[in-house]
This record gives structure tokens, C-alpha cells and sequence, in this order.
């Protein structure tokens, strides 16, 4: 049994071991290709993120899907570095937007170089991406095209908040499958798509990578509540501190507005609403929250959909790529507690 990829992935095949382990690392030799300039600071900014490593969660998912045709054609590693190249570009928004000084252990693009370089070297990322996709197809460019609108309709969905009179849970769970699963959708479609699998195949990886994105987003939600390490990558209850309202917070807050809804509900919403840059009122919301319903209602949400993601597998046969599409979800959920 041999780790593979995010999450200590377990493969129990050693030809299907070769074959990820071999086109990840022809993803990261893509990557460091893409991200070179001309100009030796661009070069620097563009590796930055890079260098810092990563799960590489979207290029493992893409060599997992080309499993189901020819995984050794020459569209499977190319279509791997555009999606983690658009993953990537979208952290540097992010971090921007989030005004953030962190990301993966290192300083933030923006806290090293300002907000400006920061935005246009993921605009840098975006068009090397483009350059690579051009190559590919006319029907590529087409998926990656409206999986990225999905992706910035989330953005703006999430910056706009729920409009009056909806669900903010149903809102929320709209912005992940814009934010998140559109592009890990669009990775799985992709390695059917390159390696010449049939279209049902890509249809149905398709529709896995979308929940199983929204999943992995959720499991994340969870994780920043409930872990006392550092397994999201970020300092625990760092959404909290930052009044980002993740589903833990919405669950919360929807108990707080029903009519089962006690005291002490909402002074703990009202505590969340505070100043949550005093070290003991976020440690005190933080306690608070990890013994409330909310969050083990986050979880079941989590295991909904990864289980989603698994069923929409039935269809396929029988296969080692299969069972370690299976084991994503298992590994998500686990993640989650």
C-alpha cells in the first residue's frame, strides 16, 4: 500500500501508483515551464506559490480520470497544469481580496509584494494558462471558459451575500459549487476528455468532481473549527477571527433564528458578530462553537456530499481508479472527523 497525493491517499496498485506518481510529476515540471518569464522578478512572483508545494488535489484528480481511457495521451498533463494554474491564480486573488499574509507556510504574495503584483501575476497565471488550453482544443477552451465564469460568479456571489428572503445555507452551498467544485469538476472532465474516454465516463466524472469539490470545501469549514493542528493549512479558526460565516456559523445561526433557537444561541452568534481579534474571545467562540450541534451538522453536511460524489461513480466498472476515486471521498470525510 503506497500514499499517493493529498491526504495520504492509499494506492494498492502498483501500475496505477506508476502511472499518478509519473504524471504528477510532469505536472510540476509543467508548472515551473509555465511560470517562466522573461523577466526574473514575473518568474519569482509566478513560482512563488509554486515552490510553496501544495496538494496538487485538481492534477491528481485529472490523472485519477484519464485512467478510464488512455492516461499516456498527450492532453492528460497539459490539462493538469491549466487547472492547477487557474487553482493557483485564484489564491493570489484571494489573498488579496482576503487580505491575507499567509498561504501554504510562506508570506503571501501580496504581504511580500504588495496587493498590485499580487493581482496582475494571477493575471499572469490566468494567461499562461490560456496559452496552454489554446492547444488543446476548441472544446476545452470552451469547459475551462464556463467553469471560470462559475468560478468568479461564486466569487461575486460570495462578496454580494444572500439576496433577501434566501436560504444564506443554500446561498452559501451555491458559492462553493461555483467556487470550488466547478474547477475540481472541470479537472476530472478533463482527464476523461484528454485520455479519449467515453462521454457518459466524462459526464459522470464530471458531476463526481463537482460534489466531491464542494465536499473538500466543506471538510475545510469543519476542519477550521474542530482541528487543533494545522491540517487546512491555516492557524485553526482563522474563518472565525476573519467573520468569514462558513457553514459551522450558518448552522449556528439558523438554530439561533428558529423557534428552538435559546439564549445561548444567540449570545453565541452575537459573540461570532464581535471583535474576534482578542485572543480570548476568539478561544472562548471558538470552544463555544466546537461543543454546539452546528458543527457536527457541518459534517453530516460533508458526508452528504461526499457519499453524492461516490454514488455518482456507480455506474463505472469495477477498476483501481475507481476504488481510488472511492477513497477520495472516504478521505474527505475523514478529514471532516
Amino acid at each position: 500500500m503506497t500514499v499517493v497525493g493529498p491526504f495520504g491517499l492509499s494506492v494498492r496498485d502498483q501500475a496505477l501508483e506508476a502511472d499518478v506518481q509519473a504524471g504528477l510529476a510532469a505536472v510540476e515540471e509543467g508548472l515551473l515551464e509555465a511560470t517562466k518569464s522573461d523577466v526574473p522578478f514575473i518568474t519569482e512572483a509566478a513560482q512563488h506559490l509554486v515552490r510553496a508545494g501544495g496538494k496538487r488535489f485538481r492534477p491528481l484528480l485529472v490523472m485519477l480520470a484519464a485512467q478510464f481511457g488512455d492516461p499516456y495521451t498527450p492532453g492528460v498533463v497539459p490539462s493538469a497544469v491549466v487547472v492547477e494554474l487557474t487553482h493557483l491564480a485564484t489564491l493570489y486573488h484571494d489573498d488579496v481580496m482576503d487580505e491575507a499574509d499567509v498561504r501554504r507556510g510562506v508570506a503571501s504574495a501580496n504581504a511580500r509584494w504588495g496587493n498590485s503584483v499580487a493581482v496582475l501575476t494571477g493575471d499572469f497565471l490566468f494567461a499562461r494558462a490560456s496559452h496552454i488550453l489554446a492547444d488543446l482544443g476548441p472544446e476545452a477552451v470552451r469547459i475551462q471558459a464556463e467553469a471560470f465564469e462559475r468560478l468568479v460568479t461564486g466569487q461575486i456571489l460570495e462578496t454580494a451575500g444572500p439576496r433577501d428572503g434566501r436560504d444564506p445555507i443554500d446561498h452559501y452551498l451555491d458559492v462553493l459549487a461555483g467556487k470550488t467544485g466547478s474547477l475540481v469538476a472541470v479537472a476530472c472532465r478533463f482527464g476523461a476528455m484528454m485520455s479519449g474516454a467515453e462521454e457518459s465516463t466524462a459526464n459522470i466524472l464530471t458531476q463526481y468532481g463537482e460534489r466531491l469539490g464542494t465536499a473538500f470545501q466543506l471538510a475545510d469549514d469543519v476542519l477550521d473549527i474542530a482541528s487543533d493542528s494545522h491540517e487546512s493549512g491555516k492557524t485553526p479558526g482563522t474563518d472565525l477571527r476573519e467573520g468569514i460565516p462558513t457553514l459551522p456559523v450558518l448552522r449556528l445561526r439558523a438554530h439561533a433564528e428558529s423557534e428552538a433557537g435559546t439564549p445561548e444561541d444567540r449570545a453565541l452568534c452575537e459573540l461570532l458578530a464581535g471583535d474576534l481579534t482578542d485572543d480570548a474571545r476568539h478561544a472562548e467562540a471558538l470552544t463555544l462553537l466546537r461543543a454546539h450541534p452546528a458543527l457536527e451538522e457541518a459534517r453530516r453536511d460533508t458526508v452528504r456530499y461526499a457519499e453524492e460524489a461516490r454514488a455518482t461513480l456507480a455506474p463505472l466498472p469495477s477498476c483501481t481508479a475507481k476504488s481510488a476515486l472511492e477513497g477520495l471521498c472516504d478521505a474527505v470525510v475523514h478529514r471532516a472527523g
